[in-house]
Protein backbone atom coordinates (compact mmCIF):
# COMPACT_ATOMS: atom_id res chain seq x y z
CA UNK A 1 0.00 0.00 0.00
CA UNK A 2 1.60 3.72 -0.95
CA UNK A 3 2.39 6.14 2.03
CA UNK A 4 -1.09 7.99 3.34
CA UNK A 5 -0.94 11.01 1.64
CA UNK A 6 -2.51 13.80 4.36
CA UNK A 7 -2.91 16.41 1.84
CA UNK A 8 -5.43 14.15 -0.05
CA UNK A 9 -6.73 13.06 3.11
CA UNK A 10 -7.60 16.63 4.55
CA UNK A 11 -9.42 17.88 1.11
CA UNK A 12 -11.55 14.44 2.09
CA UNK A 13 -12.13 15.57 5.22
CA UNK A 14 -13.04 18.87 4.37
CA UNK A 15 -15.41 16.98 1.34
CA UNK A 16 -17.16 15.14 4.67
CA UNK A 17 -17.19 18.54 6.55
CA UNK A 18 -19.09 20.88 3.82
CA UNK A 19 -21.41 18.00 2.58
CA UNK A 20 -19.95 17.55 -0.95
CA UNK A 21 -17.30 18.43 -3.92
CA UNK A 22 -18.50 21.79 -4.56
CA UNK A 23 -18.58 23.48 -1.37
CA UNK A 24 -15.33 21.63 -0.65
CA UNK A 25 -13.85 23.47 -3.50
CA UNK A 26 -14.88 27.04 -2.66
CA UNK A 27 -13.55 26.47 0.50
CA UNK A 28 -10.17 25.23 -0.37
CA UNK A 29 -10.15 27.81 -3.34
CA UNK A 30 -9.43 24.68 -5.65
CA UNK A 31 -11.83 23.60 -8.84
CA UNK A 32 -13.90 20.67 -7.95
CA UNK A 33 -12.17 18.63 -10.88
CA UNK A 34 -8.82 18.68 -8.65
CA UNK A 35 -10.66 17.98 -5.52
CA UNK A 36 -12.15 14.65 -7.02
CA UNK A 37 -9.07 13.25 -9.05
CA UNK A 38 -7.40 13.79 -5.14
CA UNK A 39 -10.08 11.88 -3.91
CA UNK A 40 -9.35 9.38 -6.11
CA UNK A 41 -5.72 9.32 -5.53
CA UNK A 42 -6.63 8.82 -1.73
CA UNK A 43 -9.05 6.18 -2.52
CA UNK A 44 -7.04 3.80 -4.55
CA UNK A 45 -3.84 4.58 -1.82
CA UNK A 46 -6.45 3.19 0.22
CA UNK A 47 -8.28 0.25 -1.50
CA UNK A 48 -12.06 1.42 -1.38
CA UNK A 49 -14.29 3.89 -2.06
CA UNK A 50 -14.80 6.51 0.77
CA UNK A 51 -17.85 8.15 -0.80
CA UNK A 52 -21.12 6.71 -2.57
CA UNK A 53 -23.92 8.94 -4.71
CA UNK A 54 -27.04 9.01 -3.21
CA UNK A 55 -29.11 11.03 -5.60
CA UNK A 56 -27.32 14.55 -5.86
CA UNK A 57 -25.26 14.28 -2.39
CA UNK A 58 -22.49 12.09 -1.46
CA UNK A 59 -22.47 9.67 1.38
CA UNK A 60 -19.93 8.25 3.60
CA UNK A 61 -19.01 4.74 2.72
CA UNK A 62 -18.38 2.50 5.78
CA UNK A 63 -14.35 2.76 4.88
CA UNK A 64 -15.00 6.61 4.42
CA UNK A 65 -16.80 7.01 8.16
CA UNK A 66 -13.36 4.83 9.41
CA UNK A 67 -11.38 7.40 8.05
CA UNK A 68 -13.59 10.83 8.67
CA UNK A 69 -13.00 9.27 12.41
CA UNK A 70 -9.51 8.99 11.93
CA UNK A 71 -9.19 12.79 10.42
CA UNK A 72 -11.31 14.25 13.03
CA UNK A 73 -8.64 13.46 15.48
CA UNK A 74 -5.43 13.98 13.09
CA UNK A 75 -6.31 17.35 12.03
CA UNK A 76 -7.24 19.71 15.24
CA UNK A 77 -4.15 17.54 16.63
CA UNK A 78 -2.23 19.50 13.58
CA UNK A 79 -3.36 22.74 14.39
CA UNK A 80 -2.67 22.38 18.49
CA UNK A 81 0.98 21.54 16.99
CA UNK A 82 1.20 24.66 15.37
CA UNK A 83 -0.12 26.80 18.15
CA UNK A 84 2.10 25.09 20.58
CA UNK A 85 5.01 25.93 18.52
CA UNK A 86 4.28 29.51 17.77
CA UNK A 87 3.76 30.26 21.12
CA UNK A 88 7.12 28.95 21.68
CA UNK A 89 8.72 31.00 19.28
CA UNK A 90 6.75 33.78 20.74
CA UNK A 91 4.57 34.90 17.77
CA UNK A 92 1.23 36.18 18.59
CA UNK A 93 -1.32 33.59 18.78
CA UNK A 94 -3.75 33.64 16.38
CA UNK A 95 -7.64 34.07 16.69
CA UNK A 96 -9.78 33.68 13.59
CA UNK A 97 -13.08 35.32 14.27
CA UNK A 98 -16.02 35.16 11.44
CA UNK A 99 -18.64 37.76 11.79
CA UNK A 100 -22.36 37.23 10.54
CA UNK A 101 -22.71 40.53 7.90
CA UNK A 102 -25.74 41.46 9.69
CA UNK A 103 -23.85 42.36 13.14
CA UNK A 104 -23.14 45.71 13.42
CA UNK A 105 -19.47 46.40 13.22
CA UNK A 106 -19.44 48.64 16.49
CA UNK A 107 -20.96 45.55 18.28
CA UNK A 108 -18.05 43.46 16.84
CA UNK A 109 -15.07 46.18 17.89
CA UNK A 110 -16.78 46.43 21.76
CA UNK A 111 -16.31 42.67 21.75
CA UNK A 112 -13.28 41.94 20.49
CA UNK A 113 -11.46 45.22 21.85
CA UNK A 114 -10.56 43.13 25.44
CA UNK A 115 -9.27 40.40 23.19
CA UNK A 116 -6.06 42.63 22.45
CA UNK A 117 -5.37 43.32 26.32
CA UNK A 118 -4.84 39.99 27.33
CA UNK A 119 -1.47 39.28 28.98
CA UNK A 120 -0.72 36.97 26.27
CA UNK A 121 0.09 38.21 22.45
CA UNK A 122 -2.46 38.15 20.34
CA UNK A 123 -3.52 38.90 16.36
CA UNK A 124 -7.16 39.08 14.85
CA UNK A 125 -7.90 37.82 11.94
CA UNK A 126 -11.61 38.92 11.00
CA UNK A 127 -13.71 37.17 7.94
CA UNK A 128 -17.12 38.29 7.22
CA UNK A 129 -19.66 36.61 5.55
CA UNK A 130 -23.20 34.64 5.89
CA UNK A 131 -23.89 32.80 8.81
CA UNK A 132 -23.95 29.26 7.40
CA UNK A 133 -20.96 29.90 5.12
CA UNK A 134 -18.98 30.96 8.48
CA UNK A 135 -20.24 27.86 10.39
CA UNK A 136 -19.14 25.35 7.48
CA UNK A 137 -15.20 26.87 7.82
CA UNK A 138 -15.54 26.51 11.42
CA UNK A 139 -16.85 23.07 11.05
CA UNK A 140 -13.52 22.48 8.89
CA UNK A 141 -11.59 25.02 11.57
CA UNK A 142 -10.61 27.30 9.59
CA UNK A 143 -12.48 29.67 11.81
CA UNK A 144 -11.65 29.58 15.98
CA UNK A 145 -15.37 31.64 16.56
CA UNK A 146 -18.39 32.93 14.83
CA UNK A 147 -19.74 35.93 16.01
CA UNK A 148 -23.42 36.33 15.33
CA UNK A 149 -27.12 37.67 15.98
CA UNK A 150 -28.80 34.52 16.71
CA UNK A 151 -27.84 30.89 17.65
CA UNK A 152 -26.76 27.62 15.28
CA UNK A 153 -29.37 27.30 12.89
CA UNK A 154 -30.79 23.40 13.83
CA UNK A 155 -30.58 22.18 10.79
CA UNK A 156 -27.23 22.73 10.29
CA UNK A 157 -25.16 19.51 10.62
CA UNK A 158 -21.95 21.23 12.43
CA UNK A 159 -20.93 20.05 16.16
CA UNK A 160 -20.75 23.53 17.20
CA UNK A 161 -22.53 25.18 20.61
CA UNK A 162 -24.34 28.70 20.72
CA UNK A 163 -23.18 30.73 23.85
CA UNK A 164 -24.80 34.05 24.52
CA UNK A 165 -22.98 37.01 24.88
CA UNK A 166 -25.86 39.74 25.95
CA UNK A 167 -29.36 40.92 24.95
CA UNK A 168 -30.13 44.25 24.29
CA UNK A 169 -33.83 46.54 23.12
CA UNK A 170 -33.84 48.22 19.78
CA UNK A 171 -33.64 52.38 19.78
CA UNK A 172 -34.50 54.31 16.43
CA UNK A 173 -32.61 57.29 15.21
CA UNK A 174 -33.33 59.77 12.83
CA UNK A 175 -31.08 62.83 11.37
CA UNK A 176 -32.20 65.97 13.27
CA UNK A 177 -34.05 67.73 10.39
CA UNK A 178 -36.61 64.76 10.90
CA UNK A 179 -36.71 64.26 14.05
CA UNK A 180 -38.55 66.37 15.45
CA UNK A 181 -42.13 65.89 16.62
CA UNK A 182 -41.21 61.68 16.82
CA UNK A 183 -39.56 61.55 20.63
CA UNK A 184 -43.39 62.70 21.82
CA UNK A 185 -45.32 60.54 19.79
CA UNK A 186 -43.32 57.27 19.98
CA UNK A 187 -44.05 54.64 18.78
CA UNK A 188 -47.27 56.25 16.90
CA UNK A 189 -44.92 58.80 15.17
CA UNK A 190 -43.24 55.93 12.70
CA UNK A 191 -46.48 55.64 11.65
CA UNK A 192 -46.22 56.39 7.60
CA UNK A 193 -42.74 57.30 8.19
CA UNK A 194 -39.49 56.47 5.50
CA UNK A 195 -38.11 53.70 7.80
CA UNK A 196 -34.64 51.82 7.00
CA UNK A 197 -34.61 48.44 8.23
CA UNK A 198 -31.96 45.68 8.78
CA UNK A 199 -31.97 42.78 5.49
CA UNK A 200 -33.85 39.85 5.87
CA UNK A 201 -31.17 37.88 7.40
CA UNK A 202 -31.33 39.31 10.27
CA UNK A 203 -32.57 38.15 13.10
CA UNK A 204 -34.24 41.10 14.82
CA UNK A 205 -36.05 42.00 11.21
CA UNK A 206 -38.87 39.73 12.11
CA UNK A 207 -39.28 40.82 15.80
CA UNK A 208 -39.57 44.29 14.00
CA UNK A 209 -42.40 43.77 12.00
CA UNK A 210 -44.22 41.72 14.64
CA UNK A 211 -43.98 44.77 17.07
CA UNK A 212 -45.30 47.53 14.80
CA UNK A 213 -47.48 45.08 13.63
CA UNK A 214 -48.87 44.73 17.33
CA UNK A 215 -49.23 48.57 17.53
CA UNK A 216 -51.06 49.25 14.42
CA UNK A 217 -47.68 51.11 12.86
CA UNK A 218 -46.99 50.83 9.48
CA UNK A 219 -43.91 52.83 8.67
CA UNK A 220 -42.71 53.11 4.85
CA UNK A 221 -40.01 50.91 4.01
CA UNK A 222 -37.65 52.96 1.68
CA UNK A 223 -33.96 50.55 2.38
CA UNK A 224 -33.24 47.47 3.35
CA UNK A 225 -29.87 46.75 3.90
CA UNK A 226 -27.33 43.53 5.29
CA UNK A 227 -24.45 46.35 6.06
CA UNK A 228 -25.61 48.40 9.25
CA UNK A 229 -22.77 50.75 8.69
CA UNK A 230 -24.23 51.50 4.90
CA UNK A 231 -27.96 51.89 6.61
CA UNK A 232 -26.68 54.02 9.31
CA UNK A 233 -24.88 56.21 6.42
CA UNK A 234 -28.47 56.97 4.82
CA UNK A 235 -30.08 57.61 8.06
CA UNK A 236 -27.34 60.87 8.64
CA UNK A 237 -28.36 62.16 4.95
CA UNK A 238 -31.52 62.33 6.65
CA UNK A 239 -33.57 59.10 4.29
CA UNK A 240 -35.21 57.69 7.46
CA UNK A 241 -35.42 56.50 10.56
CA UNK A 242 -33.41 53.54 11.53
CA UNK A 243 -33.33 50.79 14.12
CA UNK A 244 -30.14 49.78 16.29
CA UNK A 245 -28.90 48.36 19.13
CA UNK A 246 -29.62 50.38 22.33
CA UNK A 247 -25.57 50.33 23.48
CA UNK A 248 -25.04 52.43 20.12
CA UNK A 249 -26.66 54.95 21.23
CA UNK A 250 -23.72 57.65 22.44
CA UNK A 251 -21.69 55.79 19.38
CA UNK A 252 -24.20 56.60 16.62
CA UNK A 253 -25.10 59.84 17.78
CA UNK A 254 -21.41 60.79 18.20
CA UNK A 255 -20.53 59.89 14.78
CA UNK A 256 -23.56 60.31 13.00
CA UNK A 257 -25.03 63.35 14.11
CA UNK A 258 -28.16 61.40 14.93
CA UNK A 259 -30.26 61.34 17.74
CA UNK A 260 -32.73 58.75 19.40
CA UNK A 261 -36.07 59.51 18.97
CA UNK A 262 -37.44 56.27 20.66
CA UNK A 263 -36.30 53.11 22.36
CA UNK A 264 -38.32 49.64 23.21
CA UNK A 265 -36.36 46.54 24.93
CA UNK A 266 -39.20 44.33 23.62
CA UNK A 267 -37.63 43.60 20.20
CA UNK A 268 -34.58 41.85 21.60
CA UNK A 269 -31.32 41.87 19.76
CA UNK A 270 -29.18 38.84 20.82
CA UNK A 271 -25.35 38.24 20.35
CA UNK A 272 -23.98 34.94 20.17
CA UNK A 273 -20.02 33.45 20.10
CA UNK A 274 -21.01 29.73 18.35
CA UNK A 275 -17.46 27.33 18.97
CA UNK A 276 -16.96 23.62 18.77
CA UNK A 277 -16.12 24.31 22.77
CA UNK A 278 -19.54 22.96 24.44
CA UNK A 279 -17.94 24.85 27.84
CA UNK A 280 -16.15 27.78 26.88
CA UNK A 281 -12.13 27.72 27.81
CA UNK A 282 -10.09 29.96 25.45
CA UNK A 283 -9.42 33.00 27.23
CA UNK A 284 -10.00 35.26 24.15
CA UNK A 285 -13.40 33.91 23.63
CA UNK A 286 -13.68 34.21 27.54
CA UNK A 287 -12.85 38.04 26.93
CA UNK A 288 -15.17 38.66 24.35
CA UNK A 289 -18.06 37.39 26.71
CA UNK A 290 -16.83 38.77 29.82
CA UNK A 291 -16.92 42.42 28.00
CA UNK A 292 -20.72 41.14 26.24
CA UNK A 293 -21.97 40.49 30.07
CA UNK A 294 -20.18 43.09 32.37
CA UNK A 295 -19.94 46.06 30.10
CA UNK A 296 -21.24 46.38 26.38
CA UNK A 297 -25.17 44.94 27.45
CA UNK A 298 -24.82 45.49 31.64
CA UNK A 299 -25.58 48.99 30.70
CA UNK A 300 -26.68 49.52 27.27
CA UNK A 301 -26.58 53.45 27.52
CA UNK A 302 -23.35 53.75 27.96
CA UNK A 303 -22.05 50.86 26.52
CA UNK A 304 -20.58 52.28 23.25
CA UNK A 305 -19.24 55.46 24.35
CA UNK A 306 -18.29 58.45 22.75
CA UNK A 307 -14.81 58.49 21.44
CA UNK A 308 -12.07 60.64 22.90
Amino acid sequence: MAALNYRHLYYFWVVAKAGGVARAAERLHLTPQSISGQLRLLEESLGGALFRRAGRRLELTDAGRVALAYAEEIFPRGDELQAVLTHQRGVPKLLRVGIADVVPKSIVFALLKPVLALPEPMRIVCREWRLRDLLAELAVQRLDVVIADAPMPREMEVRAFSHLLGTCGVSFFAAPAIARGYKARFPRALDGVPMLLPGDDAAVRPRLMQWFAARQVRPRIVGEFDDRALMHDFGQAGIGVFPAPTPLSRHLEARYGVVAVGKTDEVPEEFYAISVERRLTAPAVLAMRKAGKESLFAHPERAVARPR
